[in-house]
């Protein structure tokens, strides 16, 4: 194709397909035609270039597809370290990743999200023209590439309701039909080729018994008769319309005739071999050479379409459901690819689509006579379709030929032939008779093929063959004329549908059929073309083709010779070129000849038999002819003469002996007598050779009567039909024009409807405008003033009330076919006006249209709106076809006149719809827009000047918004639709693709964000969906917007900045992408989420990719992946199957888990129907549905688009932060809320990795030039939310993430040091925000075995808590996170000093790090612990409000989470404990505070309830409040609330002295506020209080309010607690068995799970562990006694429960007791001569009762006593119990009875010799024998100064007995006193001196 010369840039010349393809119609063009005007119509309509209009369809240079990066986000599949340099191998980067190979580096976008020319904003150097200054780097891709990734600018386009396609004529189409070559490859005879042998090959149809194509003639010669000069084509083309079992190859061999008396053909035909000796040989050849005559010789069926025979060419025999036929040889592999539709495109190999088959034709049958086409193709009698037998009458027996015919059968691709090589005729089709034809005559009796025809035509030409194809060599024995020219068979279709003449043919073939003579003769006929009937002697006219396609144009042809017969067959068939002009003299003349065949002294001469005459415009009244002829003995001159006939002499008298067939291809004469009337009328109405009145009617006569021509014959000449029918609009009066218009109209509305298959446009009269209409060519006036004036004059007829009939209705339905002819006309005017003067390389100027024309235009314009308007009112489909038409009318004339004067038009349009119109109306609204709009130049229009108003784009975006406050939701997503296929058409647009272009379109749009600003509301009432469609332009808008207009726009007011920013939080929410899998802490998408929505793929991206991804899972395909060095991407490529066996791969893997069938995916239906069986919605279904591969594409997609959103967010953030910090613009500096939010947003969100490198560097910018206002009280939530996020990230499994929020959390600690001097408030910030994590992080995993075991999670936490403090890291970590080195140390804006503490950050992170470690170690207890063991889960809760003691509220929460969990194991002591460290914790904080309800004093009365609120301190807590946590909740009502709490629990656990002390606590309260009532009520609960103390005093048997027992540890199974001892306080009724019991049925379990086995020891001894089993664990359990001496452990003196005393310490208790006997001999028992005894003291880290059951022991002290020491001991221990009852209090407060039961009890253990003898047994043992010997005098003396005593202190008790008791206790008393001398006598035995004393 080559460029117009007078189109300047607009049009294109198009060589017509078929004009000059061969030499046969010169001499058509040659002829003189001007005095036929028609003729020459025809003959430029197919000879004259097309000219296409290359803007009409729009015009669109797009850049190549991006290819997106993996985005790397936090997730169960994240690989820790390893996962981005594994992305950018994937992506085809080899090699180390450094820093500027990662998506994004110190904060910048470096290579961008997606590769090409996506990556960031241009420079200055991309555009040096370029106004605007310098910009940087992006941070991210455009988010419009990710969001539309699968753009396509047709389906965009196609979307529009009635959108213009272009229909390419099949001449340029390669998809018209199939073609076939045939080549004869080998002919072998069992005789041997030894004389020339001749053939025709045609395709044919066995059931319709017709020819499809013209004959392919070829021979096979012998090397005799072989030269240079016979170039003889060998190769046929033949073109089918589609591929039919029933279509097969016709061959049929033909020798010279046998000569009488010579070798006959039987010696091809006999079984045994024939060897002919030369003489025979050489008689055949001579013969040959003399004779030019040929008889049939053998003919043979073969079946193209049949596997078994050719391979199924073109591949009928595969399955009827294969989209594209396999190559000849079966099966050809088809790689295809997706396109932007989902639809698949074929890649098809060469060498795999055309490949040849080397076909033997079936057995070459030989008859006895001749035949013809319709006796070879009757079935067998066996049924078999491929077996045909010759129907002859006689029933004669074939005789097979001994010959092998070998073809060579290819099916031809498209590249196998060039475009403007094919050659098409279109489509001849006629009835019989046509019912305008005159009859035919009695002289002639016709018959024609009933239907319509069609006929496909190719001239003989020469090709070069394909250099590709393999020439395949002759067989043994045979020798071809192997050529490279090519054959082009003339196609005949027999379709029912017509198509019009697009070729220059003026063909008729002849077919002789058969003679029906007398008497037996050896005839054969010749055929001339004569130009009259004056002389028969003149030579006729050279139109007959040659057999020979070297040989020239010849006068004379004949046909083949039938010998010996009556009834001569023909099957010849003879190709005339008919005359220009077609006239009654021309005619067919055939001659007929007898020849002897046998040669005497030279060869034989033709005698004359008879004359058959077939005059030409008979033969062209129809297309196809049979019909039979007289034959005549002689002609005489004129003989086509009536009278001259009647001379004629004729054989068997004139009967019509004659048998004879034509069909007539011509597209330069009609046979439909209309359409030659009205040829003749426009000649007429031309040349002005009739009058003007008669002249007129006849014209107005010849136009009407084509209303009534059948669509059918009007189809082959409606191309210059319709242009002589505009040559008489444009040039005729106004009758004449109405009377062409109303033609026209009828004209192409019936062929509308009876040829458009349903298509909106006809796709005859599509061509006809886009390529043949050329308005004359410039001969002539262009029809646009005509056709307008006429068409408006009827229009406007119709307005005044006229009456104008049907044909304003089909005007209308037709009226695109108007409106573009009218617009082409306009633009070839302007091509042609302005092309010659044109510089080259600019653009045409605008077409200047008279006033006249442009009123009338606008008047049609108002007309048509009109229509459009009142008939959509009723809802008829018409009203939106017109409407399109009038958009694509306005759009066309945007390219060709003036735009100000289409603005007219459109303002006309939007001033008939204005505002919010009805749905129906509204529709049509945003179809004009979007055709309007889709213009090339709708950018630049009406200029590129900033000043200018660009009038489409302010109307688009004023007509969107009112739709998107429209109530139908369908509009609504179509106006979001318009939007985003607008600005991707930009985007993709390779023209605009500079920074200017880039920001002038960023610039027209920008006044959509302000629309959107103004009405909030109509943006918050769309959906979701819809909101996504908007905000991805506005962002793609911002992106490329200048940083002085978006300064502007906040430059306006607070409120505007704030629904800017509001947007995009809108952004953040829509656009985040959710990572399915992953849990809630790494930004999962929920279960409750995830599948929801309407049937779709994604709800992220466009509906576009679903459209695209729903086409491609309905096509059954394989995807293999390739990943090649040379792409950056992975290519898919999809191999074609059917497309009815469409299936859907399974979510789960690639490989399907279906236990039937491993590999067999499963269909949509069943995907949807596991689905719902699951529970899960059908959205997920159909993405789970996705192969694999197709899945992939979607994710990346989405991660993309949510990467990109993002960075573009932050990019506008970081825009903003520099604009507020110079005062530029206006903002709410106390808060910062405009951007406080997006920063929480983009942290509290799933990230990729591309975007966290981003992000701190704009987060460090934040806090330095915006520290003091964020680290305000008034961002309390901000900064809260920030060190919860900055924490959070903490735990991701990215160690470059984990990194930078280790970065994130020091510069928080840098601004607390710069703005707070300290870290007290941050600690209690982090600690809070910590706490709330906890509940987040999964602190444990199960091991193998299902125990618990400390999470990677928290592990990883940990580690990030522990880097912040990390000094020699600090620097690394700020370098990869792309700050300075210096950032720590920097001073913030305005500071003076750096006060930076590495201490106090140490001091922090193991603050943070406890809080962890507690947290860790109450999860790793696990449900089943913390049933079982209380002592454990009591520790766990109370490590934890140990861990958060800097913060009261968290303190408090855990204290009283622990308080509950004493309660519900009855431990009412230790739950009293806890709600006094409550009510402590909430009283220090009111005396901090200055609140003088209490002092210090009542804080030290409480501590020493609880000793550990010693070590509490609350101060800084509690001055560093944080919004929502601090001392706003810690108030005098909530310590009394606790305070009462604690007493009651001290009543249940009866520990009353406590309740006491409480109780005095919170009678000042109730005095201070004169609350009586509360005061009468403590004051009773006093009374009651101390008369149980009193109760519990008094009561013989000393009260314990608990058990203690020692319990030691020791095993590896025991885990933390080996080697360690505690102090377990249990209720007073447990006992050591209970004890045991219980630990027992706790630790067994574990100890069995680590293989060992539980021993218990029961005694105390010393635990030495080298003496223990390894395979053991064992646990001591022994009862000790709480002590509150200092100097318990030097005291002799037995320990054993005494007397309950008054004071509250002596109900606290740090320090226990606990002696173990043992002996020198290794015995623990003895005598006391031999019992030693070691008493140990232990201390715990606490004291009880305590906030929990068990105590670590922290120190142990042992001492040993002797013997004797030990006897001294237990003297002493009786003294002293029996003088502390004698000195009981209780005696002066007479309670005697209770006294003296108490006294009696001791005298009686004491002075009564028989049930007390351990005194007598110490004498006996170390006063006598040999152990009196051993011991120091010292001892001795110690002893008996102990039994002295002993004995006074009884004497004494006995004397206050005998005054106590009464009358009844006389007896008892003289019992005691009898008991005491009888001690005193006996021991006087081993101590004289005793009696002395008593």
């Amino acid at each position: 194709m080559g460029e117009i010369a007078l189109s300047g840039q607009r049009f294109r010349r198009i060589p017509h397909p078929y004009s000059g393809q061969s030499a046969d119609v010169e001499s058509l063009l040659s002829d003189n035609v001007e005095p036929w005007p028609h003729l020459t119509e025809l003959l430029q309509n197919y000879t004259a270039d097309w000219v296409k209009d290359e803007s009409k369809y729009g015009h669109y240079e797009s850049v190549p597809t991006p290819v997106f990066e993996n985005q790397i986000f936090e997730g169960p599949d994240t690989d820790v370290e390893t996962e981005l340099r594994l992305s950018n191998i994937r992506l085809g980067r080899y090699g180390d990743a450094t820093d500027d190979e990662d998506p994004t580096t110190s904060g910048r976008y470096s290579g961008g999200l997606f590769s090409g020319r996506f990556s960031g904003r241009s420079t200055g150097s991309d555009a040096p023209d370029s106004t605007v200054t310098k910009a940087s780097k992006h941070y991210g891709g455009a988010p419009l590439l990710p969001y539309e990734p699968v753009f396509n600018w047709l389906a965009a386009r196609a979307s529009v309701y009635g959108q213009r396609t272009p229909e390419i004529p099949t001449a340029l189409s390669s998809s018209g039909g199939l073609k076939i070559s045939v080549k004869i490859a080998s002919l072998n005879f069992q005789a041997g080729l030894v004389e020339p042998w001749y053939g025709t090959i045609c395709l044919y149809h066995r059931e319709k018994r017709e020819k499809l194509s013209e004959d392919f003639h070829f021979r096979c010669l012998p090397p005799e008769f072989q030269d240079e000069a016979s170039n003889y084509p060998r190769k046929a083309v033949f073109s089918l319309e589609a591929p039919s079992p029933a279509i097969c190859l016709l061959v049929q061999l033909e020798k010279h005739v046998t000569e009488e008396g010579g070798i006959t053909p039987s010696i091809y035909t006999r079984k045994e071999p024939v060897h002919l000796t030369e003489r025979d040989k050489q008689k055949l050849q001579v013969w040959a050479k003399m004779i030019p005559f040929r008889e049939p010789f053998a003919w043979s069926i073969l079946p193209l379409f049949d596997a078994i025979v050719t391979g199924g060419v073109g591949g009928f025999s595969s399955p009827t459901n294969s989209p594209l036929p396999p190559g000849v040889l079966g099966s050809a592999l088809m790689e295809t690819s997706l396109d932007s539709d989902g639809r698949l495109i074929a890649d098809s190999k060469p060498e795999s689509v055309s490949v040849p088959v080397l076909v033997d034709v079936p057995t070459l049958h030989r008859v006895k006579e001749n035949y013809t086409e319709e006796m070879l193709l009757v079935e067998h009698p066996s049924g078999q379709s491929s077996m045909l037998s010759f129907q002859e009458p006689k029933r004669k027996v074939q005789k097979p030929v001994k010959a092998t015919l070998r073809l060579e059968i290819e099916r031809l691709g498209s590249d196998d032939h060039e475009t403007d090589c094919i050659s098409e005729c279109g489509s001849f089709n006629n009835y019989s008779f046509d019912a305008d034809s005159h009859s035919l005559g009695a002289s002639f009796s016709g018959r024609s093929a009933q239907g319509l025809e069609s006929t496909k035509t190719f001239h003989n030409g020469h090709q070069k063959s394909n250099s590709g194809h393999r020439d395949l060599q002759a067989g043994i024995g045979s020798s071809l004329d192997l050529r490279r020219s090519e054959f082009r068979a003339v196609e005949f279709r027999l379709g029912p549908k017509p198509e019009p003449l697009s070729q220059l043919l003026h063909l008729l073939y002849v077919y002789p059929q058969s003679v029906t003579l007398n008497r037996k003769r050896n005839l054969f006929i010749r055929l001339e073309l004569r130009v009259d009937d004056g002389d028969i002697r003149k030579p006729p006219l050279e139109a007959l083709y040659p057999r020979d396609a070297d040989s020239s144009m010849q006068k004379y042809v004949h046909t083949q010779i039938d010998a010996n017969t009556k009834t001569p067959h023909f099957h010849d068939e003879f190709k005339v070129q008919l005359p220009t002009n077609l006239s009654p003299d021309h005619h067919l003349l055939f001659t007929f000849f007898h020849v002897e065949l046998q040669t005497k002294l030279e060869a034989p001469k033709p005698v004359v038999v008879g004359y058959a005459v077939l005059p030409l415009l008979f033969a062209s009244q129809v297309i196809r002819l049979d019909g039979t002829l007289p034959i005549a003995k002689e002609l005489y001159p004129n003989y086509l003469k009536d009278n001259v006939k009647d001379r004629l002499e004729y054989l068997d008298d004139g009967k019509t002996v004659f048998k004879l067939r034509s069909r007539l291809c011509s597209s330069l004469y009609p046979v439909n007598e209309r359409i030659r009337d009205f040829f003749s009328e426009y000649d007429r109405h031309i040349l002005r050779t009739s009058p003007w009145g008669n002249e007129l009617m006849e014209n107005l006569q010849a136009v009407n009567a084509l209303k009534n021509v059948e669509a059918s014959a009007m189809l082959q000449f409606l191309q210059p039909c319709l242009n002589m029918l505009l040559r008489m609009i444009g040039d005729g009066g106004e009758t004449l024009q109405v009377a062409a218009f109303r033609s026209m109209v009828n004209i192409i509305t019936r062929v509308q409807g009876e040829t458009s298959d349903g298509d909106e446009r006809n796709r005859y009269l599509v061509q006809y405008l886009d390529y043949a209409f050329d308005d004359f060519g410039g001969r002539h006036d262009p029809v646009y003033p005509g056709l307008c004036s006429v068409w408006r004059s009827l229009a406007r007829s119709k307005a005044k009330g006229y009456r104008v009939g049907p044909v304003y209705d089909d005007v209308l339905s037709m009226a695109w076919f108007f409106l573009e002819l009218i617009v082409k006309s306009m633009a070839l005017e302007q091509s042609r006006t302005y092309s010659e003067t044109l510089p080259p390389g600019e653009e045409l100027p605008p077409l200047q249209l008279n006033d006249e024309v442009f009123k009338s235009i606008g008047q049609l314009y108002d007309c048509l709106l009109t229509e459009v308007q009142e008939r959509g009112k009723k809802g008829l489909t018409l009203a939106n076809k017109l409407n399109s038409s009038l958009g694509f009318f306005c759009f066309d004339l945007l390219s060709v006149i003036e735009p100000r004067q289409v603005f007219e038009l459109v303002a006309l349009y939007f001033s008939k719809f204005c505002g919010v119109c009805e749905t129906t109306i509204h529709e049509y609204k945003l179809n004009f827009l979007s055709i309007i709009c889709d213009h090339d130049l709708f950018v630049e229009m009406p200029g590129r000047d900033p000043t200018e108003r660009n009038y489409l784009a302010s109307m688009l975006m004023q007509e969107l918004f009112i739709t998107w406050d429209h109530e139908d939701p369908a509009l609504k997503a179509k106006a979001c639709r318009i939007l985003v296929q607008l600005l991707c058409k930009h985007e993709y647009d390779l023209r605009y693709q500079s920074l200017d272009d880039k920001l002038y379109i960023a610039q027209r749009y920008f006044p959509l964000v302000g629309l959107i600003l103004d009405e909030m509301p109509v943006f918050y009432a769309l959906s979701s969906s819809e909101k996504r469609e908007i905000l991805v332009c506005v962002l793609h808008i911002l992106r490329y917007l200048d940083d002085g207009s978006l300064v502007k726009s906040w430059q306006q007011n607070i409120a505007r900045t704030r629904l800017f920013f509001k947007l995009l939080e809108e952004c953040q929410e829509l656009f985040e992408y959710k990572k399915a899998g992953a849990d809630g802490l790494m930004g999962a998408m929920p279960v409750n989420e995830q599948g929801k929505g309407t049937l779709c793929y994604s709800e992220k991206l466009s509906p576009a990719v679903n459209h695209f991804l729903s086409e491609a899972s309905r096509q059954d395909v394989r995807i293999l992946l390739q990943v090649t060095k040379s792409s950056p991407g992975p290519q898919w490529i999809f191999p074609q199957v059917s497309p009815d066996a469409s299936t859907f791969w399974k979510r789960v893997s690639p490989v399907s888990n279906s236990p039937s069938s491993p590999n067999q995916p499963h269909s949509l239906r069943e995907a949807l129907a596991q689905a719902q069986s699951a529970g899960r919605g059908a959205g997920m279904a159909l993405k789970e549905s996705l192969h694999p591969m197709l899945r992939q594409k979607l994710d990346l997609w989405e991660e993309n688009l949510s990467a990109s959103v993002m960075l573009q967010l932050l990019e506008i953030v970081a825009k903003f932060m520099d604009a507020a910090s110079s005062q530029a613009i206006a903002t709410d500096y106390t808060k910062l809320d405009c951007i406080t939010s997006i920063i929480s947003g983009f942290l509290g969100r799933s990230q990729p990795l591309p975007f966290w490198k981003a992000f701190f560097p704009v987060f460090n910018n934040l806090f330095s030039q915006y520290g003091a206002t964020l680290m305000s009280r008034d961002n309390d939530r901000f900064l809260k939310q920030v060190a919860f996020h900055l924490l959070r990230l903490g735990v991701f499994r990215n160690e470059s993430i984990r990194k930078r929020a280790v970065v994130g959390l020091q510069i928080l600690i840098r601004t607390a040091f710069h703005y707070f001097q300290g870290l007290s408030r941050l600690r209690v910030l982090l600690t809070i925000t910590l706490s709330e994590l906890m509940s987040d992080v999964q602190v444990t995993q199960h091991r193998m075995d299902g125990s618990l075991e400390e999470s990677g999670e928290s592990q990883r936490l940990r580690r990030s808590l522990r880097q912040i403090a990390q000094e020699n890291i600090s620097t690394d970590l700020l370098r990869e996170s792309g700050l300075p080195e210096g950032t720590l140390s920097a001073l913030p804006d305005g500071g003076c000093e750096q006060i930076w503490s590495w201490a106090g950050v140490h001091e922090l992170s193991n603050s943070l790090l406890k809080a962890v470690e507690a947290a860790v170690g109450h999860a790793l207890l696990g449900p089943e612990v913390m049933t079982a063991d209380k002592y454990a889960t009591a520790e766990a809760y109370y490590g934890l409000a140990r861990a958060y003691s800097n913060v009261p509220d968290l303190h408090i929460m855990w204290l009283l989470y622990l308080c509950e969990v004493h309660q519900g194991n009855q431990s009412y002591a230790e739950a009293a404990q806890c709600a006094v460290s409550v009510a402590g914790v909430v009283m220090q904080a009111i005396v901090s505070k200055g609140d003088h309800m209490w002092g210090k004093e009542h804080v030290e009365a409480l501590r020493k309830i609880c000793p550990m609120l010693t070590g509490a301190s609350f101060g800084e807590a509690a001055s560093a409040e944080i919004e929502g946590y601090g001392s706003s909740k810690l108030t005098v009502e909530s310590a009394v609330k606790y305070l009462q709490l604690a007493n009651k629990l001290f009543v249940q656990g009866e520990l009353f002295h406590f309740c006491a002390e409480i109780l005095e606590l919170i009678i000042p309260v109730h005095k201070a506020r004169r609350a009586y009532g509360q005061l009468s009520k403590c004051h009773t609960s006093l009374t009651s209080i101390y008369e149980a103390i009193v109760e519990q005093e008094s009561s013989p048997i000393p009260f314990s309010d608990a058990t203690y027992y020692r319990v030691g540890f020791y095993g590896e199974s025991f885990g933390s607690l080996n080697g360690k001892e505690y102090v377990y306080r249990e209720a007073r009724d447990v006992r050591l068995g209970d004890i045991m019991r219980n630990l027992g049925n706790i630790y067994e379990p574990r100890v069995i799970e680590g293989k060992q086995s539980l021993h218990i020891i029961p005694d105390s001894r010393q635990v030495k562990p080298e003496d223990l089993h390894a395979e053991i664990c064992y646990m001591q359990i022994t009862s000790v006694e709480p002590v509150t001496e200092d100097d318990i452990l030097e005291s002799r003196r037995d320990r054993h429960s005494s007397k309950s005393v008054t004071t509250v310490s002596a109900r606290v208790f740090n320090r226990f007791l606990y002696d173990t006997p043992f002996t020198k001999n290794g015995k623990s028992q003895g005598g006391l001569e031999d019992q030693w005894k070691r008493r140990t003291v232990l201390w715990t880290e606490g004291s009880f009762p305590a906030l929990v059951n068990r105590l670590t022991v922290v120190k142990s002290e042992s001492r040993e006593f002797s013997p004797i020491e030990n006897a001294i001991g237990m003297i002493e221990t009786r003294t002293a119990a029996l003088a502390g009852e004698l000195d009981d209090n209780r005696l002066n407060e007479g309670d005697h009875p209770s006294r003296l039961q108490s006294l009696q009890r001791i005298l009686q253990g004491s002075v009564a010799v028989q049930v007390n003898s351990g005194v007598l047994g110490v004498c006996a043992a170390f006063f006598s024998g040999e152990p009196s010997t051993r011991l120091s005098a010292q001892d001795l003396q110690e002893l008996m100064a102990a039994l002295m005593e002993f004995m006074a202190v009884c004497k004494k008790a006995l004397r206050i007995h005998a005054r106590l008791i009464t009358e009844e206790d006389q007896e008892f008393h003289s019992q005691l006193v009898i008991g005491f001398q009888s001690l005193t006598a006996e021991l006087s035995h081993f101590i004289p001196a005793i009696l002395s004393g008593f």
